[in-house]
């Protein structure tokens, strides 16, 4: 099995990357926030998960070993693929890692690909696997922020965290949806 590669960016996919190690190009796949952080001829370390079926072997890449762990924990629940395991990680890991051990399912059902069910099932199955003991700062979103400001955004492509992130610093004047996608805009 793989479990770590370091190499340079070959070539960057949409959920993916070709990871040229000692003369070889493996296809990785990585979590749209990996993604859009790095760029092709870029060097990268990546701890690897290894996924073998009886017509396919996959590679998932991390940045960091917590989120391998994570990530393998999150496949271990039945209904959970790594596909849906990326998607979660997409989120900030102290914030799943959180949502989890306090059983709160609303982080998990935001990411695609996750209902209601699934995400009742991660917490359930991983509760008591998973331990976090202080709310991560942007754990919340703040209480001025327009649903329907944050819905347009994530319409627009961009990720709940990263605009909750963004909009942490957003002024209390600022409070109609038009104004705060502007002001998000501006200091994306």
């Amino acid at each position: 099995m793989i479990a770590y590669l370091t190499g340079t960016i070959q070539k960057k996919l949409p959920s993916a990357i070709i990871l040229n190690a000692g003369e070889i190009g493996y296809l990785v796949s990585a979590t749209h926030n990996y993604l859009s952080e790095h760029e092709a001829n870029d060097s990268v370390e990546l701890y690897i998960h290894t996924a073998v079926r009886e017509d396919d072997i996959s590679l998932y890449g991390f940045a960091t070993f917590e989120e391998l762990e994570t990530f393998k924990l999150l496949i271990s629940v039945s209904g959970v693929g790594p596909k849906s395991g990326l998607e979660i990680l997409n989120n900030p890991l102290s914030s799943i890692r959180f949502a989890i051990s306090k059983g709160d399912v609303d982080l998990l059902v935001q990411t695609k690909g996750i209902g209601k069910k699934t995400a009742e099932r991660i917490v359930i199955d991983l509760k008591e696997k998973i331990s976090a003991t202080s709310e991560p700062e942007n754990y919340k979103t703040p209480s001025n922020l327009n649903e329907d400001a944050i819905g347009a955004l994530i319409n627009l492509g961009y990720r709940k965290h990263q605009i909750i992130q963004k909009l942490k610093n957003l002024p209390q004047e600022i409070k109609e949806p038009e104004d705060i996608i502007k002001y998000f805009l501006q200091n994306a």
